[in-house]
């Protein structure tokens, strides 16, 4: 059973189609701005924005929103677990230049149908019978948990070791241990797996199912999307730090929205550099349709020379490539890569403002290995913004070639460099 807890006096199921017979009230503009499509395209709107437009929304009460004479489904998030929300979220596919205006009604309650989810996030902890138990909201990793030895335990504490996030394209885990490597699932079908992807240790996610699959070698590498710090160590000498290890004091877990529109989690740590304290927050989103995830780590307490790293993993046969271009870099490599030796693109997308530097590791820097590195430019108590891609050849016909992956990588940055605009 899925849990809104955070949500309780919003959604129930949090997808409304919503009735025309109110007055409307207000109008606020999204335009598209890029001479591209935009297919399922994340619009956020916050509730004070709307209150802009349609007077004070009282509490309790819900908006709902027309484009065009027509309801739309709409998530409502309560984003402080105050028990009012604060933002609501929808999808919409965008043609190229594509301008619409939203109208708003109050009401008192939704309207709901059945929704087909596109987007979960979970957290499931193994209980003392080998089951594991419901999906949590709030999870704070033990202090130095290593990674699970499977030679002596058939099943790891937390469900595929950690959290777990996905859309209808795609998945992506955390192990919840000291390693804090990210890995990727290759899906088949677009419906939720994730909260039942290895409860049974007799059925293995490395191996093909009809679902999908583990399609990453992550092992010693930065894996889909890891962070590490790139600073001088207290001798003086450049080094790399996985956002890890012994020197994580703190790490704890929270389910900021789940579905069906998008999925949001932060993560906070408390750690240590040169024995000095640091605080970074990683607060990652997915919404259904898209082949990434977003992250947008807030920082502080880093040496000033420090870099925030993320990249990917570099096993077996793969061409790395790049693209720069409208303001984004996007990093990149292809080919039969995946765990079942077929065709997979992995890729890491930034601003282009905050580029520091990019390289293809030829040895070991730290406890990090095979690794591609994207390195960004870190504003103390600011934030840095990256996308992380996985694209595999079995999800689409898309992506069986190189062609192909970077001919979307490349509508990518374009859109990324051009959000839609919201009036």
């Amino acid at each position: 059973m899925r849990l809104y807890k955070w949500l309780h006096l919003i959604i129930a199921p949090a997808f409304l189609f919503l009735s025309c017979t109110e007055n409307h009230k207000g109008e606020i503009t999204v335009t598209n701005p890029a001479q591209l499509e935009r297919p399922d395209e994340l619009i956020v709107l916050k509730r004070n924005a709307i209150e802009k437009k349609t007077g004070n929304i009282p509490a309790g009460k819900f908006v709902k929103v027309i484009i065009n004479s027509q309801p739309v489904a709409v998530q409502y998030d309560d984003l402080d677990s105050d028990g009012a929300w604060d933002e609501l979220a929808f999808l919409y596919s965008f043609k190229p230049g594509e301008k619409i205006n939203l109208s708003f009604s109050i009401s008192d309650a939704p309207a709901t149908i059945k929704a087909v989810v596109r987007a979960h996030v979970r957290q499931r902890k193994k209980n003392a019978d080998d089951s594991f138990g419901p999906v949590i909201t709030k999870d704070t990793m033990p202090a130095g948990n290593p990674p699970t030895d499977f030679s002596k335990v058939p099943l790891p504490p937390y469900l595929t070791e950690g959290p777990a996030w996905e859309n209808d394209k795609v998945a992506f885990r955390l192990y919840f241990d000291t390693r804090n490597g990210k890995d990727v699932f290759g899906k088949l079908i677009p419906g939720m797996v994730m909260d039942t992807i290895g409860v049974n240790h007799n059925n293995s996610y490395h191996e093909l199912s009809n679902w999908g699959m583990d399609i990453l070698h992550v092992g010693k590498s930065l894996g889909a999307g890891s962070v590490a710090i790139a600073a001088k160590d207290a001798n003086g000498k450049d080094t790399l730090m996985r956002l890890g290890g012994a020197n994580i004091k703190s790490q704890v877990y929270k389910v900021i929205a789940d579905g069906p529109v998008r999925a949001v989690f932060s993560i906070k740590y408390q750690w240590e550099i040169n024995g000095k304290p640091v605080q970074i927050t990683d607060e990652t989103s997915i919404w259904g349709g898209q082949y990434f995830y977003e992250t947008t780590l807030n920082i502080s307490g880093v040496p000033a020379d420090a870099k925030l790293v993320t990249g990917f993993a570099d096993f077996f046969d793969n061409q790395p490539g790049q693209i720069d271009t409208a303001g984004t870099k996007i990093f990149y490599s292809y080919g039969p890569q995946s765990e079942n030796k077929d065709d997979l693109g992995l890729a890491v997308a930034i601003h282009s403002p905050s580029f520091a530097s990019y390289k293809r590791m030829t040895d070991t820097l730290g406890d990090i290995r095979n690794s591609y590195l994207v390195s960004q430019q870190i504003t103390q108590g600011g934030t840095v913004t990256y996308r992380f891609y996985a694209a595999w050849g079995k999800t689409t016909t898309s992506f069986m070639s190189l062609n192909g992956f970077d001919w979307y990588l490349k509508q990518q940055a374009v859109l990324l460099a051009q959000p839609v605009l919201i009036e």
